[in-house]
Protein backbone atom coordinates (compact mmCIF):
# COMPACT_ATOMS: atom_id res chain seq x y z
CA UNK A 1 0.00 0.00 0.00
CA UNK A 2 1.21 3.15 -0.94
CA UNK A 3 -0.01 6.58 0.74
CA UNK A 4 1.11 10.28 -0.53
CA UNK A 5 -0.98 12.11 1.30
CA UNK A 6 -1.49 13.08 4.99
CA UNK A 7 -4.74 11.94 4.80
CA UNK A 8 -6.26 8.31 3.62
CA UNK A 9 -8.51 8.80 0.50
CA UNK A 10 -11.96 7.04 2.05
CA UNK A 11 -11.58 4.71 -0.71
CA UNK A 12 -7.91 3.30 0.86
CA UNK A 13 -7.88 -0.41 0.11
CA UNK A 14 -5.09 -2.84 0.80
CA UNK A 15 -4.79 -5.65 -2.03
CA UNK A 16 -3.26 -8.64 -1.65
CA UNK A 17 -3.01 -11.84 -4.71
CA UNK A 18 -6.65 -12.20 -5.64
CA UNK A 19 -8.19 -10.12 -2.89
CA UNK A 20 -8.88 -6.67 -1.65
CA UNK A 21 -9.01 -5.56 1.77
CA UNK A 22 -11.31 -2.50 1.86
CA UNK A 23 -11.00 -0.49 5.10
CA UNK A 24 -13.52 0.90 7.49
CA UNK A 25 -13.98 4.97 7.90
CA UNK A 26 -10.47 6.24 9.85
CA UNK A 27 -10.44 9.21 11.45
CA UNK A 28 -7.09 9.48 9.36
CA UNK A 29 -9.43 9.74 6.23
CA UNK A 30 -10.55 13.26 6.75
CA UNK A 31 -8.50 16.15 4.82
CA UNK A 32 -5.90 17.17 6.93
CA UNK A 33 -6.33 20.93 5.66
CA UNK A 34 -10.08 21.33 6.17
CA UNK A 35 -12.57 22.48 9.33
CA UNK A 36 -13.11 18.54 9.15
CA UNK A 37 -9.91 18.07 10.39
CA UNK A 38 -10.66 17.35 14.37
CA UNK A 39 -13.88 15.19 13.61
CA UNK A 40 -14.76 12.34 11.30
CA UNK A 41 -15.81 12.40 7.98
CA UNK A 42 -19.11 12.83 6.94
CA UNK A 43 -20.28 9.22 6.80
CA UNK A 44 -22.55 7.47 4.20
CA UNK A 45 -26.23 6.59 4.35
CA UNK A 46 -27.49 3.19 3.75
CA UNK A 47 -30.53 1.01 3.55
CA UNK A 48 -30.98 -2.24 4.07
CA UNK A 49 -34.25 -4.74 3.96
CA UNK A 50 -35.19 -7.77 6.05
CA UNK A 51 -37.85 -10.09 4.87
CA UNK A 52 -39.83 -12.61 6.84
CA UNK A 53 -42.50 -14.96 5.36
CA UNK A 54 -46.06 -15.57 6.12
CA UNK A 55 -47.25 -12.98 8.12
CA UNK A 56 -47.25 -12.78 11.89
CA UNK A 57 -49.38 -13.28 15.38
CA UNK A 58 -50.81 -9.75 15.53
CA UNK A 59 -51.55 -9.92 19.20
CA UNK A 60 -48.45 -10.27 20.31
CA UNK A 61 -46.96 -8.74 17.59
CA UNK A 62 -48.26 -5.50 17.97
CA UNK A 63 -47.54 -2.91 21.03
CA UNK A 64 -50.26 -1.56 22.74
CA UNK A 65 -51.41 1.79 22.51
CA UNK A 66 -49.71 4.33 19.86
CA UNK A 67 -47.06 7.26 19.98
CA UNK A 68 -44.25 6.78 22.18
CA UNK A 69 -43.55 2.71 22.35
CA UNK A 70 -43.73 2.01 25.91
CA UNK A 71 -43.80 -1.69 27.17
CA UNK A 72 -42.38 -3.60 23.79
CA UNK A 73 -45.21 -6.86 23.03
CA UNK A 74 -44.08 -9.99 23.22
CA UNK A 75 -42.50 -10.76 19.77
CA UNK A 76 -40.45 -7.41 19.61
CA UNK A 77 -39.62 -7.73 23.07
CA UNK A 78 -35.60 -8.83 22.00
CA UNK A 79 -35.68 -5.33 20.39
CA UNK A 80 -35.98 -3.47 24.00
CA UNK A 81 -31.69 -2.71 23.72
CA UNK A 82 -32.37 -0.63 20.21
CA UNK A 83 -36.34 0.69 20.98
CA UNK A 84 -35.32 4.03 20.61
CA UNK A 85 -34.00 3.64 17.31
CA UNK A 86 -37.03 1.29 16.36
CA UNK A 87 -40.40 2.19 14.95
CA UNK A 88 -43.11 0.03 14.75
CA UNK A 89 -45.70 0.99 11.76
CA UNK A 90 -49.06 -0.34 11.62
CA UNK A 91 -52.28 -0.75 9.16
CA UNK A 92 -49.77 -0.95 5.87
CA UNK A 93 -51.03 -2.84 3.01
CA UNK A 94 -49.39 -4.17 -0.64
CA UNK A 95 -52.97 -3.53 -2.79
CA UNK A 96 -51.36 -4.43 -5.83
CA UNK A 97 -50.37 -8.26 -4.12
CA UNK A 98 -54.04 -9.38 -4.73
CA UNK A 99 -55.28 -11.85 -5.56
CA UNK A 100 -53.69 -12.79 -2.09
CA UNK A 101 -50.51 -15.44 -2.23
CA UNK A 102 -47.17 -16.08 -0.67
CA UNK A 103 -45.62 -15.59 -4.31
CA UNK A 104 -47.46 -12.09 -4.75
CA UNK A 105 -46.54 -11.57 -0.90
CA UNK A 106 -42.67 -11.94 -1.86
CA UNK A 107 -42.46 -10.43 -4.96
CA UNK A 108 -44.58 -7.32 -3.76
CA UNK A 109 -42.82 -5.89 -0.45
CA UNK A 110 -40.37 -4.37 -2.30
CA UNK A 111 -41.62 -3.28 -5.58
CA UNK A 112 -45.27 -2.50 -4.35
CA UNK A 113 -46.10 -3.62 -8.25
CA UNK A 114 -48.37 -6.48 -9.87
CA UNK A 115 -47.09 -9.34 -11.01
CA UNK A 116 -48.55 -11.16 -13.98
CA UNK A 117 -49.52 -14.36 -13.71
CA UNK A 118 -47.60 -17.06 -15.83
CA UNK A 119 -45.59 -19.89 -15.40
CA UNK A 120 -43.45 -19.00 -18.11
CA UNK A 121 -40.26 -16.76 -18.04
CA UNK A 122 -42.78 -13.77 -19.53
CA UNK A 123 -42.84 -12.92 -16.09
CA UNK A 124 -43.26 -8.89 -15.38
CA UNK A 125 -42.98 -7.16 -12.03
CA UNK A 126 -41.59 -3.90 -11.37
CA UNK A 127 -37.78 -2.77 -10.06
CA UNK A 128 -37.78 -2.73 -6.27
CA UNK A 129 -37.00 -0.08 -4.04
CA UNK A 130 -33.59 -1.44 -3.01
CA UNK A 131 -32.39 -1.47 -6.50
CA UNK A 132 -34.03 2.39 -7.24
CA UNK A 133 -31.90 3.26 -4.65
CA UNK A 134 -28.90 0.88 -5.77
CA UNK A 135 -28.89 3.18 -8.47
CA UNK A 136 -27.93 6.00 -7.30
CA UNK A 137 -26.16 5.85 -3.74
CA UNK A 138 -24.41 2.52 -4.86
CA UNK A 139 -23.24 4.25 -7.77
CA UNK A 140 -19.48 4.70 -6.25
CA UNK A 141 -19.31 1.57 -4.07
CA UNK A 142 -17.95 -1.86 -5.18
CA UNK A 143 -21.25 -3.80 -5.10
CA UNK A 144 -24.21 -1.27 -6.02
CA UNK A 145 -26.90 -3.61 -3.65
CA UNK A 146 -26.00 -7.11 -2.42
CA UNK A 147 -28.81 -9.93 -2.29
CA UNK A 148 -28.95 -12.36 0.34
CA UNK A 149 -31.17 -15.47 1.50
CA UNK A 150 -31.18 -18.56 4.03
CA UNK A 151 -32.50 -20.88 1.38
CA UNK A 152 -31.61 -21.90 -2.21
CA UNK A 153 -33.62 -19.96 -5.10
CA UNK A 154 -34.11 -21.93 -7.62
CA UNK A 155 -35.44 -19.72 -10.51
CA UNK A 156 -37.24 -21.71 -13.06
CA UNK A 157 -40.09 -23.50 -12.99
CA UNK A 158 -43.79 -22.62 -10.82
CA UNK A 159 -43.77 -22.84 -7.37
CA UNK A 160 -47.22 -22.30 -6.65
CA UNK A 161 -50.55 -21.95 -7.68
CA UNK A 162 -49.57 -21.04 -11.35
CA UNK A 163 -46.75 -18.28 -10.64
CA UNK A 164 -43.18 -18.53 -11.50
CA UNK A 165 -40.92 -19.83 -8.86
CA UNK A 166 -38.97 -16.20 -9.65
CA UNK A 167 -41.67 -14.63 -8.05
CA UNK A 168 -41.53 -16.48 -4.49
CA UNK A 169 -37.47 -16.59 -4.66
CA UNK A 170 -36.74 -12.86 -5.59
CA UNK A 171 -36.78 -9.63 -3.14
CA UNK A 172 -34.63 -7.65 -5.66
CA UNK A 173 -35.38 -6.75 -9.48
CA UNK A 174 -33.37 -4.14 -11.40
CA UNK A 175 -36.43 -3.90 -14.12
CA UNK A 176 -39.55 -5.15 -14.55
CA UNK A 177 -37.95 -8.39 -16.24
CA UNK A 178 -34.93 -8.91 -14.33
CA UNK A 179 -34.95 -10.70 -11.38
CA UNK A 180 -31.59 -10.62 -9.18
CA UNK A 181 -31.03 -14.22 -7.67
CA UNK A 182 -29.95 -13.81 -4.11
CA UNK A 183 -26.98 -15.83 -2.14
CA UNK A 184 -27.34 -18.68 0.51
CA UNK A 185 -24.03 -19.33 1.08
CA UNK A 186 -21.54 -17.13 3.41
CA UNK A 187 -18.33 -18.47 1.47
CA UNK A 188 -19.70 -17.16 -1.67
CA UNK A 189 -20.77 -13.64 -0.33
CA UNK A 190 -17.04 -13.34 1.20
CA UNK A 191 -15.56 -14.20 -1.72
CA UNK A 192 -17.93 -11.38 -3.73
CA UNK A 193 -16.70 -8.94 -0.79
CA UNK A 194 -13.09 -9.63 -0.52
CA UNK A 195 -12.24 -11.79 -3.97
CA UNK A 196 -10.24 -10.26 -6.82
CA UNK A 197 -9.65 -11.87 -9.97
CA UNK A 198 -11.10 -12.48 -13.31
CA UNK A 199 -13.36 -15.53 -12.43
CA UNK A 200 -15.64 -16.54 -9.25
CA UNK A 201 -13.19 -19.29 -9.40
CA UNK A 202 -9.85 -17.89 -9.28
CA UNK A 203 -11.27 -15.98 -5.88
CA UNK A 204 -12.13 -18.92 -4.46
CA UNK A 205 -9.02 -20.71 -5.29
CA UNK A 206 -7.03 -17.96 -4.59
CA UNK A 207 -8.86 -17.38 -1.41
CA UNK A 208 -8.66 -20.93 0.13
CA UNK A 209 -5.10 -21.27 -0.74
CA UNK A 210 -4.14 -19.67 2.27
CA UNK A 211 -4.81 -20.17 5.72
CA UNK A 212 -6.56 -16.50 6.05
CA UNK A 213 -7.73 -13.55 3.59
CA UNK A 214 -5.60 -11.57 6.32
CA UNK A 215 -2.25 -13.72 5.37
CA UNK A 216 -1.39 -11.31 1.92
CA UNK A 217 -1.90 -8.16 4.03
CA UNK A 218 0.21 -8.39 7.25
CA UNK A 219 2.64 -6.28 6.06
CA UNK A 220 0.38 -3.48 4.27
CA UNK A 221 -1.77 -3.42 8.07
CA UNK A 222 1.47 -2.76 10.26
CA UNK A 223 2.24 0.16 7.86
CA UNK A 224 -1.40 0.98 7.88
CA UNK A 225 -1.87 1.04 12.03
CA UNK A 226 2.13 3.07 11.78
CA UNK A 227 0.51 5.65 10.28
CA UNK A 228 -2.80 6.31 12.30
CA UNK A 229 -3.83 7.15 15.82
CA UNK A 230 -4.59 5.21 18.64
CA UNK A 231 -8.76 5.39 18.41
CA UNK A 232 -8.46 4.03 14.43
CA UNK A 233 -5.68 1.42 15.40
CA UNK A 234 -8.64 0.04 17.75
CA UNK A 235 -11.49 0.51 14.97
CA UNK A 236 -9.01 -1.64 12.66
CA UNK A 237 -7.98 -4.40 14.94
CA UNK A 238 -11.71 -4.77 15.82
CA UNK A 239 -12.77 -4.95 11.84
CA UNK A 240 -9.51 -7.48 11.22
CA UNK A 241 -10.95 -9.44 14.08
CA UNK A 242 -14.51 -9.92 12.83
CA UNK A 243 -13.06 -10.64 9.50
CA UNK A 244 -10.97 -13.58 11.49
CA UNK A 245 -14.08 -14.67 12.83
CA UNK A 246 -16.37 -15.19 9.94
CA UNK A 247 -13.34 -16.65 8.05
CA UNK A 248 -13.57 -19.16 11.09
CA UNK A 249 -17.15 -19.78 11.23
CA UNK A 250 -17.17 -20.36 7.21
CA UNK A 251 -14.60 -23.22 7.40
CA UNK A 252 -15.74 -24.51 10.61
CA UNK A 253 -19.25 -25.13 8.42
CA UNK A 254 -17.63 -26.60 5.78
CA UNK A 255 -15.67 -29.43 7.76
CA UNK A 256 -18.65 -30.49 9.36
CA UNK A 257 -20.51 -30.43 6.19
CA UNK A 258 -18.49 -33.75 5.10
CA UNK A 259 -19.93 -35.52 8.43
CA UNK A 260 -23.60 -34.32 8.22
CA UNK A 261 -25.52 -37.66 7.02
CA UNK A 262 -29.07 -35.39 6.45
CA UNK A 263 -28.09 -32.40 4.53
CA UNK A 264 -31.13 -29.83 4.31
CA UNK A 265 -31.58 -29.84 0.46
CA UNK A 266 -32.95 -26.66 0.42
CA UNK A 267 -30.03 -25.31 1.72
CA UNK A 268 -26.38 -24.45 0.30
CA UNK A 269 -23.98 -27.56 1.32
CA UNK A 270 -21.48 -26.23 3.41
CA UNK A 271 -23.91 -23.90 6.00
CA UNK A 272 -23.96 -24.03 9.45
CA UNK A 273 -26.04 -26.73 10.65
CA UNK A 274 -28.11 -23.99 12.94
CA UNK A 275 -30.69 -22.04 11.08
CA UNK A 276 -29.68 -19.15 13.59
CA UNK A 277 -25.50 -19.53 13.08
CA UNK A 278 -26.24 -19.69 9.11
CA UNK A 279 -28.70 -16.08 9.78
CA UNK A 280 -25.96 -14.26 12.16
CA UNK A 281 -23.27 -14.99 9.74
CA UNK A 282 -24.80 -13.42 6.65
CA UNK A 283 -26.18 -10.62 8.75
CA UNK A 284 -22.32 -10.74 10.28
CA UNK A 285 -21.24 -10.18 6.31
CA UNK A 286 -23.99 -7.56 6.18
CA UNK A 287 -22.05 -5.55 8.97
CA UNK A 288 -18.62 -6.11 7.47
CA UNK A 289 -19.96 -4.66 3.74
CA UNK A 290 -21.55 -1.53 5.29
CA UNK A 291 -18.38 -0.36 7.20
CA UNK A 292 -15.84 -1.06 4.77
CA UNK A 293 -18.56 0.99 2.43
CA UNK A 294 -18.42 -2.20 -0.17
CA UNK A 295 -22.12 -1.49 -0.53
CA UNK A 296 -24.84 0.80 0.33
CA UNK A 297 -28.03 -1.28 -0.34
CA UNK A 298 -28.55 -5.05 1.14
CA UNK A 299 -31.62 -7.46 0.76
CA UNK A 300 -31.72 -10.49 2.93
CA UNK A 301 -34.72 -13.21 2.69
CA UNK A 302 -34.48 -14.56 6.55
CA UNK A 303 -37.11 -17.60 4.85
CA UNK A 304 -38.78 -17.88 2.28
CA UNK A 305 -42.91 -17.81 1.75
CA UNK A 306 -44.22 -21.44 1.61
CA UNK A 307 -40.97 -22.99 3.27
CA UNK A 308 -42.03 -26.16 6.01
CA UNK A 309 -38.93 -25.52 8.11
CA UNK A 310 -38.98 -26.69 11.82
CA UNK A 311 -37.88 -25.01 14.56
CA UNK A 312 -37.39 -28.06 17.24
CA UNK A 313 -34.78 -25.30 18.86
CA UNK A 314 -37.62 -23.39 19.79
CA UNK A 315 -40.10 -26.10 20.55
CA UNK A 316 -41.55 -25.61 17.36
CA UNK A 317 -41.50 -29.21 16.02
CA UNK A 318 -44.34 -28.20 13.28
CA UNK A 319 -43.99 -27.23 9.51
CA UNK A 320 -43.58 -23.38 9.50
CA UNK A 321 -45.99 -22.82 6.49
CA UNK A 322 -48.72 -25.30 8.13
CA UNK A 323 -48.54 -24.04 10.80
CA UNK A 324 -49.13 -20.39 9.79
CA UNK A 325 -52.74 -21.69 8.27
CA UNK A 326 -53.77 -21.50 11.59
CA UNK A 327 -57.54 -20.96 11.57
CA UNK A 328 -57.33 -18.83 14.97
CA UNK A 329 -56.28 -22.14 16.76
CA UNK A 330 -54.53 -20.88 20.00
CA UNK A 331 -51.91 -23.55 19.77
CA UNK A 332 -50.72 -22.58 16.00
CA UNK A 333 -50.85 -19.30 17.20
CA UNK A 334 -48.24 -19.38 19.94
CA UNK A 335 -46.47 -21.79 17.74
CA UNK A 336 -46.19 -18.77 14.79
CA UNK A 337 -45.74 -16.25 17.54
CA UNK A 338 -42.42 -18.50 18.86
CA UNK A 339 -41.29 -18.19 15.00
CA UNK A 340 -41.77 -14.57 15.17
CA UNK A 341 -39.89 -14.42 18.26
CA UNK A 342 -37.23 -16.06 16.99
CA UNK A 343 -36.50 -14.00 13.84
CA UNK A 344 -37.06 -10.80 15.45
CA UNK A 345 -34.30 -12.13 18.21
CA UNK A 346 -31.85 -12.64 14.99
CA UNK A 347 -33.07 -9.32 13.92
CA UNK A 348 -32.04 -7.81 17.24
CA UNK A 349 -28.62 -9.43 17.93
CA UNK A 350 -27.94 -7.48 14.42
CA UNK A 351 -28.86 -4.33 15.41
CA UNK A 352 -26.83 -4.32 18.36
CA UNK A 353 -23.88 -4.76 16.27
CA UNK A 354 -24.74 -2.18 14.07
CA UNK A 355 -25.13 -0.07 17.28
CA UNK A 356 -21.81 -1.08 18.64
CA UNK A 357 -19.89 -0.39 15.39
CA UNK A 358 -18.32 3.51 14.80
CA UNK A 359 -19.18 4.87 12.01
CA UNK A 360 -18.23 8.61 11.80
CA UNK A 361 -19.16 10.34 14.68
CA UNK A 362 -22.07 7.94 15.22
CA UNK A 363 -22.79 4.29 14.92
CA UNK A 364 -23.34 2.44 11.88
CA UNK A 365 -27.09 1.91 13.22
CA UNK A 366 -26.98 5.77 13.16
CA UNK A 367 -26.23 6.22 9.41
CA UNK A 368 -28.19 2.67 8.06
CA UNK A 369 -31.89 2.45 7.74
CA UNK A 370 -33.53 -1.29 7.79
CA UNK A 371 -36.73 -1.96 7.05
CA UNK A 372 -37.99 -5.17 8.44
CA UNK A 373 -41.56 -7.30 7.80
CA UNK A 374 -43.84 -9.65 5.53
CA UNK A 375 -45.47 -9.22 2.86
CA UNK A 376 -48.69 -11.23 4.56
CA UNK A 377 -50.22 -9.96 7.38
CA UNK A 378 -52.51 -12.81 8.14
CA UNK A 379 -50.96 -15.75 6.63
CA UNK A 380 -53.96 -17.81 7.59
CA UNK A 381 -56.24 -15.96 4.58
CA UNK A 382 -53.54 -15.02 2.76
CA UNK A 383 -54.23 -11.50 3.09
CA UNK A 384 -51.47 -8.56 2.82
CA UNK A 385 -53.57 -6.40 4.97
CA UNK A 386 -51.48 -4.76 8.15
CA UNK A 387 -48.62 -5.87 7.51
CA UNK A 388 -45.90 -6.48 9.93
CA UNK A 389 -43.51 -3.74 9.60
CA UNK A 390 -40.11 -2.15 11.68
CA UNK A 391 -38.29 0.60 10.37
CA UNK A 392 -35.16 0.71 12.24
CA UNK A 393 -31.89 2.98 12.56
CA UNK A 394 -31.59 6.17 10.60
CA UNK A 395 -30.65 8.47 13.18
CA UNK A 396 -28.76 10.35 11.01
CA UNK A 397 -31.47 10.50 8.18
CA UNK A 398 -33.61 12.31 11.11
CA UNK A 399 -35.30 8.89 11.67
CA UNK A 400 -37.08 9.86 15.59
CA UNK A 401 -36.99 6.03 16.48
CA UNK A 402 -38.98 4.97 20.29
CA UNK A 403 -42.45 4.92 18.49
CA UNK A 404 -45.58 3.19 17.08
CA UNK A 405 -46.98 4.48 14.38
CA UNK A 406 -50.82 3.50 13.36
CA UNK A 407 -51.95 4.79 10.16
CA UNK A 408 -55.20 4.66 8.35
CA UNK A 409 -55.97 0.87 7.20
CA UNK A 410 -54.83 0.27 4.10
CA UNK A 411 -52.01 2.64 3.97
CA UNK A 412 -49.89 1.81 0.63
CA UNK A 413 -46.36 -0.10 2.06
CA UNK A 414 -45.41 1.69 -1.32
CA UNK A 415 -45.67 5.19 1.26
CA UNK A 416 -43.26 3.79 2.95
CA UNK A 417 -40.63 2.78 0.68
CA UNK A 418 -40.74 6.43 -0.98
CA UNK A 419 -39.71 7.94 2.16
CA UNK A 420 -36.96 5.93 3.09
CA UNK A 421 -35.80 6.84 -0.80
CA UNK A 422 -35.96 10.23 0.41
CA UNK A 423 -34.46 9.95 3.39
CA UNK A 424 -31.35 8.53 1.67
CA UNK A 425 -31.14 11.55 -0.66
CA UNK A 426 -33.28 9.74 -3.77
CA UNK A 427 -36.02 11.98 -4.74
CA UNK A 428 -39.20 10.85 -6.34
CA UNK A 429 -42.44 11.77 -6.44
CA UNK A 430 -43.87 8.16 -6.37
CA UNK A 431 -43.22 4.70 -6.22
CA UNK A 432 -45.25 1.75 -7.18
CA UNK A 433 -49.10 3.12 -6.47
CA UNK A 434 -47.99 5.11 -3.50
CA UNK A 435 -50.33 8.01 -2.26
CA UNK A 436 -47.52 10.28 -0.20
CA UNK A 437 -44.63 10.26 2.09
CA UNK A 438 -44.87 8.93 5.70
CA UNK A 439 -43.30 12.30 7.29
CA UNK A 440 -44.34 11.30 10.36
CA UNK A 441 -41.53 8.51 10.93
CA UNK A 442 -38.46 11.43 10.47
CA UNK A 443 -37.48 15.21 11.60
CA UNK A 444 -36.74 17.05 8.93
CA UNK A 445 -32.99 16.75 7.86
CA UNK A 446 -30.13 17.88 5.48
CA UNK A 447 -29.68 15.01 3.04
Amino acid sequence: MIITKNALPRRTFLRGLQATLALPLLDAMIPAATALAQTPARPVRRLGFVYIPMGCDHGRWTPAGQGTLGELSPILAPLEGVKEQLTVVTNLRLEQSYPGTHDTANAGFLSAAFAKHTESSDYYLGTTVDQVAAKQIGRDTQLPSLELAMDLNPLAGVCNNGYACVYQNCLSWSSPTTPLPSEAHPRIVFERLFGEGDSADGRRAALRARASLLDSFSDDIARLKRRVGTTDRARVDQYLDTIREIERQIQRAEAGAATNPTPDLDRPIGVPAAFADHAKLLFDLQVLAFQADITRVVTFQLARELNNRTYPEIGVPDPHHPTSHHGNDPEKLAKIAKINTFHVSLFAQFLEKLKSTPDGDGSLLDNTVYLYGSGLGNSSIHDHENLPILVAGGAACGMKGGRHIRYETGTPLANLHLTLLDRVGVRLDKFGDSSGKLEELFEPVAV
